[in-house]
């Protein structure tokens, strides 16, 4: 008996991968602060919360250690936080404006020490 070549099945379940992937829920901060009060007051188990949310347990846990991580420093006096994308891009935006205003600058104080 010969085995059957599995090439045909590799790139399918490839694409089914890379769809589940492309349309797996993203959760908002928001969503992800309710979700982690909710288990945090205990009205229900968070087997229970997992299900009905649709989202793993142990997706859960990971959710409220970030949570509670975040609680601690900040209550720590640790105020700094990541930027986010558009505020990244805004700054990068401005530091090229500001390179090529020193670059003008720079030229035409050459210049005006040339002649």
């Amino acid at each position: 008996m010969r085995a059957k070549p599995s090439s045909h099945k590799a790139p399918a379940e490839r694409v089914v991968k890379d769809i589940r992937r492309a349309t797996r829920k993203q959760y908002s901060a928001e969503d992800k602060i309710r979700i982690v009060l909710d288990g945090l007051r205990g009205e229900d188990s968070i087997a229970e919360l997992c299900r009905r949310e649709g989202i793993a347990q142990s997706l859960y846990y990971v959710w409220s250690k970030e949570f509670l991580e975040a609680g601690k420093r900040r209550l720590a006096g640790d105020t700094s936080r990541a930027a986010t994308t558009d505020e990244v891009k805004n700054l990068r935006r401005d530091a090229v404006a500001l390179k090529e205003v020193v670059a003008e600058q720079t030229l035409e104080l050459h210049l005006l020490k040339k002649s």
